[in-house]
């Protein structure tokens, strides 16, 4: 059994704001106070022995919500429907005017793919066919929590994910590529034509298409995470250039860096509120076993590696990649927060509101989109991760669930992706295979 400590049991902040005070990266938010410390919680994860035959694969059947039924939030919580009938909504994203953009889209299989997927009973686990490769756009504007207009802001695309508008210029990220297109507030469609500013790697290991996307405060720079196009690197590692990283590029597409490597497959990126620290959900890898490697959310440091493909959690080296290259073993850093292995933990976002209880604030809401690759479903629900000042301050607990619809039959009613705040402090859920969008709000 192998331990990694993961927290101590008290940090200072003052050391922590001192350590993360890089301008280009920072969300702009004030420092924290310098004369107050933070208790953490401390935990010690146990890890398995990695066994390469241990892995089981067990591939939910999607058979949608029965009319008038939801996911379930904790008492004081009303989960509505924000939008439905759509095809695969993937992610959402806030415009500075409050207009709600859906990005449709989904991983589209070949041929091949797909009669295996069909045998094995993956294709009833996901949405198939031609991805939509469109964006929406829902406006409410008398602000009663439902959309009066809804647009095709954006179509023809190509595996679209990450959003971003900064000035006069809107951002989305194809798999392929960052785009640029002209854009003024109140636009309800695009209607001039975009250009590539930065080619992106694509292809994949089963979902790792989704690049997303999230500047800084003073928006003088774009970070894209792209994932690896593998499992373990089973490929060479020749195919894995700019892969398994977040990059760091201008708003023109200039000056890329890598800002941090080693992360198998990170979607969803938020900056912590009160700090400078960018933080990611990471999609671990498979092939070890029912409890490895777990999924995690975790601070991004410039310049950091986080092990992937050669060692996981640190410095364990993974089996299949043993004695590969011990220099970035070595240098390999233990992520912040275990959420549980192969839950698909894809979407992350920090509650910067005050509409949800005390105990929300601050905190990371984490979209799990559930497993295929373990002798028992996990994930399937948004987990929350209590937060105070920038730092985590316990362990993952459920929030938003009941997407099984009986476990033994590994039926579930539907699977969470994306997670975005709301204007209004609410939290907008998308939920792809069943096309819906799901709205959760205190009451």
């Amino acid at each position: 059994m192998k331990k990694e400590i993961l927290y101590a049991a008290l940090i200072s902040t003052a050391a922590f704001a001192g350590c993360q005070s890089n301008s280009n990266s920072g969300n702009g938010a004030d420092s924290l106070a310098s004369d107050t410390t933070v208790e953490t919680y401390t935990t010690e994860l146990n890890l398995p022995a990695a066994d390469t035959t241990a892995a089981k694969n067990k591939f939910s059947k999607v058979i949608g919500w029965p009319e008038g039924k939801t996911p379930v939030a904790p008492e004081g919580f009303a989960v509505t429907k924000f939008a439905s009938g759509i095809k695969s909504p993937r992610n959402t994203y806030i415009t500075p005017n409050g207009d709600v953009l859906v990005v449709l889209s989904n991983s589209e299989r070949t041929p091949v793919e797909a009669v295996a997927g069909a045998i094995s009973g993956k294709s009833k686990s996901e949405v198939t066919g031609q991805s939509a490769n469109t964006i929406l756009l829902y406006r409410d504007a008398d602000k009663d929590g439902k959309a009066e207009t809804v647009t095709t802001f954006l179509k023809g695309l190509n595996q679209p994910y990450g959003m971003l508008v900064i000035g006069d210029k809107f951002y989305v990220a194809n798999t392929d590529g960052l785009l640029q297109y002209p854009y003024k507030a109140g636009d309800t469609k695009i209607t001039g034509n975009g250009k590539k500013i930065v080619e992106l790697p694509a292809g994949g290991y089963n979902n790792h298409w989704t690049r997303n996307l999230i500047a800084n405060a003073d928006k003088s720079k774009i970070y894209i995470t792209v994932g690896s196009g593998s499992n373990v690197g089973e490929n060479g590692m020749e195919n894995e250039v700019r892969r398994a990283s977040i990059l760091e590029v201008n708003p023109d597409g200039t000056g890329e860096k890598i800002y941090a490597s080693g992360l198998r497959n990170p979607v969803g990126v938020d900056w912590a509120p009160g700090t400078n620290m960018l933080w990611t959900a990471v999609n671990e890898r498979d092939g070890l076993g029912d409890e490895l490697v777990p999924d995690y959310i975790t601070s991004v440091k410039q310049g950091a590696f986080y092990g992937w493909p050669y060692s996981y959690y640190g410095q364990n080296e993974d089996p299949r990649m043993k004695g590969k290259s011990p220099e970035l073993v070595k240098k390999a850093i233990v992520p912040d927060v275990p959420v549980g292995a192969h839950t698909a933990s894809l979407g992350l976002a920090f509650y910067k509101a005050t509409k949800f209880p005390a105990k929300y604030q601050g905190g990371a809401f984490i979209g799990q989109h559930g497993s295929w690759n373990r002798s028992a479903l996990s994930g399937y629900k948004v987990a929350f991760v209590p937060f105070k000042n920038g730092k985590p301050t316990g362990k993952p607990e459920d929030f938003l669930t009941g997407f099984i619809a009986n476990v033994d039959k590994g039926e579930v009613y539907g699977r969470p992706v994306g997670v975005t705040l709301t204007p209004d402090g609410a939290l907008l859920v998308a939920d792809d295979v069943s096309g819906i969008i799901w709205k959760v709000a205190a009451k």
